[in-house]
């Protein structure tokens, strides 16, 4: 069925919103890829109700939150959606395209607070014991975890890595995090062990094709087994299947070997300011979160040892 024209206004909106974010706000292109899918989809429901960006009302915006709820749709995603549509219609506030945001006063959709348990000390050295092979793709795998956990990177950093952000003989790595912005962090031995091991001549080199089906390509550091960048969802997999054969009974993700790399180096006294330019957050706010980790840890073993903690 043809769009009507109103739609087809509205998706112009949403792409004039979207090169603000990108050029104003510096917003990464994963973010700005997400944002266009959550405001499509808003602007394809408010066509269905004969209403647009420009008419919605606040009762509208509510009714769509209940539809995505209805649907199943996670309270993250919802809240993420939620948050798209409320940024899309402030700016269309500020341009004077319209006089209000229908969306500013709609409750937030809660999610779960907390961060996800870290590993044990234990847990990561069995995960990573548990890495085994000599294939092409069972060394990518082994690099891949270790150089997640020793970087604390994000896994779509260590799929945008290209060979030349690699320094092996000075063990640090250029990573591009939200909004590209760069930083440059260090990793151990231990992970310039599996790395050299994977990109020498028993490892990457059997994974390149004949001809590579996108340029970007070529520069990856981590391939799969067609000769393609790995993407993100493969690259999860990876981390789950090695949580599997090491008998970690809860769901591993690579977001939760960045939250172990940062807890394990607080708790071995490092400082935060230290662990938030290594993360890349913007605000030492977001770092402090993991702080609460480490006292819980911190208390736990106070109990168990002082003679009068208890008393």
């Amino acid at each position: 069925m043809a769009k009507s024209s109103t739609t087809e206004r509205d998706e112009q909106l949403v792409e004039e919103f979207l090169r603000w974010m990108t050029v104003e706000r510096g917003r990464a292109a994963n973010t700005i890829s997400n944002y266009r899918r959550d405001l499509i989809r808003y602007v394809a429901f408010l066509g269905e109700a004969k209403k647009s960006l420009l008419t919605a009302r606040e009762s509208d915006v509510e009714e769509y939150v209940r539809v995505l709820q209805a649907s199943g749709d996670a309270n993250a995603s919802t809240a993420r959606r939620l948050s798209a549509i409320r940024m899309m219609h402030n700016f269309l506030a500020v341009e004077d395209r319209r006089r209000d945001n229908p969306a500013s006063r709609i409750e937030g959709v809660k999610v779960p607070g907390g961060v996800p348990k870290p590993l044990s000390l234990d847990e990561v050295n069995a995960l990573l014991e548990a890495m085994v092979g000599d294939s092409a793709t069972e060394m990518r795998d082994r690099a891949l975890v270790e150089f997640l956990y020793a970087t604390g990177a994000r896994i779509s950093e260590a799929c945008d890595l290209n060979l030349d952000d690699l320094d092996l003989s000075s063990r640090v790595v250029r990573l591009f995090g939200k909004g590209s912005k760069e930083r440059v962090v260090p990793f151990g031995r231990i992970a310039e062990e599996r790395l050299r091991e994977y990109i020498g001549s028993a490892g990457r080199a059997q994974l390149i094709p004949e001809v590579w089906s996108r340029g970007s390509d070529r520069d990856a550091v981590f391939l799969t087994n067609r000769g393609k960048r790995l993407n993100r969802q493969k690259a999860w997999h990876v981390v789950r299947d090695a949580g599997l054969r090491a008998g970690i009974t809860r769901e591993l993700s690579p977001h939760v070997l960045r939250h172990s790399c940062a807890t394990h180096m607080l708790e071995h006294g490092a400082d935060l300011r230290i662990v938030q330019e290594m993360l890349g957050h913007a605000t030492i706010s977001t770092t402090q979160i993991y702080t609460k980790v480490s006292n819980d840890r911190l208390w736990a073993v106070y109990r168990d040892a002082h003679p009068r903690a208890t008393g």
